[in-house]
């Protein structure tokens, strides 16, 4: 006869619910016989309340028994931490309740799937089996830190940044088209050593992060002068601007190879070389280009709106954990 398990996994909006998705064919390793596992997904806002995982716990239970499951997961992309040690946790059990929270985010950013897959199939297996008391996994003391601020900007999904900068991207596209053909930009390209060159490039990126951070607010302040809630925004506000620099960044090297597509087009050269009197050869197009695209990103991108206000705030878990708590502060009213 077989026995049945019907498991639930309860997941995070977006990210953590795709992977939810992709755990529904878990079976029972192989010398489990006669046992079959069932699983179904909510997909549903996490919020810990300041990291207080018994909060989520407590929800979880609800859920059990709601949907009738004998098994509840949580998937969320929140890290949570220790109550005594202050350690960042991958996994928090009750085996009694047959519940469990998995922070996503703790698992690293590369493989994340595969190893959630492991974790939530070894998470079933032993609540299956094991009704003791309940049990806290940490990460590894000495790198849980920079693994799960991985996991954290993967999980901001910052390649969904440049959907958002749309119209920033046309402005600045435009801005470079036009500042290409500039016989002035040709001077100031030309004059430029490559280190004035790598600084303009760090300092126009570093601008639209700050103008993001700024007109978005998108910078995360404690709730209160604790030590957990300094170090929560600390982790929150570092997840966030990395995420940013990656995002503009991509858009930064589309902005450069359009621009030099454009240059190679349209420019000859040796007749700009001849109007500056100068002996220009194409490898200066790649210089131009350069140079063109840090100006072209200040001052294209700063004159123009988002084109979706949205994309920019789901890169900082501030403002997604804002989300969570008023979704359901309107649910409970």
């Amino acid at each position: 006869m077989t026995n049945r398990i019907r498991v639930g996994l309860v997941a995070d909006p977006a990210s953590p619910t795709e992977i939810a998705c992709l755990l529904t064919d878990l079976e029972p390793p192989g010398d489990r016989d006669g046992e079959d596992w069932t699983i179904e997904i909510v997909s549903e806002p996490f919020t810990m309340d300041s990291e207080d995982v018994e909060t989520a716990l407590v929800r979880l239970r609800d859920h059990a028994r709601q949907h009738d499951w004998e098994i509840v997961i949580g998937l969320t992309e929140l890290p949570f931490r220790d109550g005594d040690d202050r350690r960042y946790l991958l996994t928090e059990t009750d085996p009694q309740q047959r519940t469990a929270v998995l922070s996503l985010p703790a698992l690293g950013g590369f493989g994340m799937r595969a190893r959630a897959r492991h974790a939530v199939r070894t998470l079933i297996g032993g609540m299956a089996t094991d009704t003791q008391a309940g049990h806290s996994e940490p990460m590894p003391r000495f790198t849980s830190r920079w693994r799960l601020l991985v996991g954290m900007v993967l999980a901001n999904r910052p390649w969904l940044l440049v959907p958002g900068l749309k119209s920033a991207l046309v402005a600045a596209l435009t801005t470079g088209a036009v500042a290409t053909i500039n016989s002035t930009v040709w001077l100031l390209a030309g004059s430029l050593q490559p280190w004035r060159l790598i600084v303009a490039t760090i300092v126009s990126i570093a601008l639209i992060v700050a103008w993001l951070v700024i007109d978005g607010e998108l910078w995360d302040r404690p709730d209160n002068d604790s030590a957990d809630a300094r170090e929560r925004s600390r982790l929150y506000n570092t997840s966030t601007l990395i995420t940013l620099t990656i995002g503009i960044i991509i858009c930064y090297l589309a902005l450069y190879v359009v621009n030099l597509a454009w240059a190679m087009f349209v420019l000859d050269p040796a007749i700009m070389g001849g109007y500056l009197q100068q002996t220009l050869d194409y490898g200066d197009l790649f210089v131009l280009t350069w140079f063109v695209a840090s100006a072209a990103t200040v001052g294209g991108a700063l004159g123009t709106g988002l084109e979706s206000e949205e994309a920019i705030r789901a890169a900082a878990y501030s403002k997604r954990e804002e989300e969570r708590r008023t979704r359901l502060a309107r649910a409970q009213t």
